[in-house]
């Protein structure tokens, strides 16, 4: 197929049946277990992973997760219910702010936050960013802590790599708290933890090691964001899920992906990611993206520096030979 927006197009109701049939081949004669558990986190790819679990091996045999902490945004556990019931699955919630808490400390978190920005307390709400007009200009991809005060004022702070990494290894912590209860719910019911990483994010490295990328399972990491968004439409997942910014929902002030990690619009991310991927030509990619050649150029050297810097994350434990 010549490369135009269409080659992210897919059938959807044949991988359904790919997919389905992956499924039914590792729960139970790979992993001989009984079925199915998802972390639904309110986001369109863990709702497509259990509608496509329920397809593949029946209601009864999938188990939805929803594991809010006390930063959550609430319309994630409300539209993580709202799928599970119309899925017709057993779902349960889970608070793991005391396993998060018991970890990072969100007292010691405060008090580093409170350091760089003296008018922090524990009311305010803070997340991280990017810049994200980087298709319009080249610009450093410098992290800036943002801080809204309880007036709604909004303080913004350039990060040194100290702090992004005591910020970013307390968000993580999160993450990695919710798989510990998914894997602890599995192991009880002899059930297949089930991940929810697709290829955009498997590719860039936007994934958390032994956090979101810890799991039986990645019966979505071949498909590109865009491709998960047209399962989500075939399979009747929510309106409200469909139509939300993705969002690693792990700071107390939302913030969605573009502005956190991928400085791309999703309208142009997974085109541009193909093209680098099957190495077509900044030409050709710019003319089927309607962007100019030095944004794809600068779209390429990301995704180029993106994934070398994330290989580890790809990589299974380093052994002596």
């Amino acid at each position: 197929m010549p490369y135009s927006p269409d080659v992210l197009t897919i059938a959807a109701e044949d991988e359904t049946g790919r997919i389905s049939a992956f499924l039914c081949e590792e729960v139970y004669k790979h992993f001989r277990r009984k079925g199915i558990i998802v972390g639904l986190s309110g986001g369109v790819d863990s709702a497509v992973m259990a509608a496509l679990a329920v397809r593949a091996l029946g209601k009864e045999k999938v188990v939805g997760l929803i594991l809010p902490e006390k930063e959550s945004n609430p319309l994630s556990a409300r539209y993580a219910a709202q799928h599970a019931g119309l899925l017709g699955i057993q779902f349960f919630q889970q608070d793991i702010t005391p396993t998060v808490d018991a970890v990072g400390g969100y007292a010691d978190r405060d008090k580093y936050i409170k350091k760089l920005v003296p008018e922090y307390t524990p009311a305010c709400r803070y997340n991280i960013v990017l810049p994200t007009d980087f298709l319009e200009r080249d610009s450093l991809g410098i992290y800036k802590l943002q801080v809204q005060l309880p007036d709604g004022s909004l303080i913004t702070k350039r990060l040194e790599m100290e702090a992004l990494r005591f910020i970013t290894a307390f968000a993580s912590i999160k993450i990695r708290a919710r798989m510990l209860h998914l894997y602890r719910e599995a192991e009880q019911r002899a059930l297949v933890v089930a991940g929810t990483t697709n290829k955009t994010e498997m590719i860039l490295g936007d994934f958390c090691k032994y956090g979101d990328g810890g799991t039986d399972i990645e019966a979505l990491a071949h498909l590109y964001k865009n491709q998960i968004y047209q399962l989500a439409r075939h399979l009747n997942v929510i309106p409200e899920i469909i139509s939300r910014e993705p969002s690693p929902d792990t700071f107390s002030l939302p913030v969605n992906d573009q502005q956190f990690f991928f400085r791309i619009p999703f309208e142009k991310l997974d085109l541009l990611l193909y093209a680098w991927e099957h190495h077509i030509e900044i030409t050709e990619a710019a003319g089927a993206a309607g962007l100019p050649q030095e944004a794809v150029q600068r779209a390429y050297r990301d995704f180029a520096a993106k994934h070398a810097a994330t290989a580890h994350l790809r990589a299974l434990a380093v052994t002596i030979a």
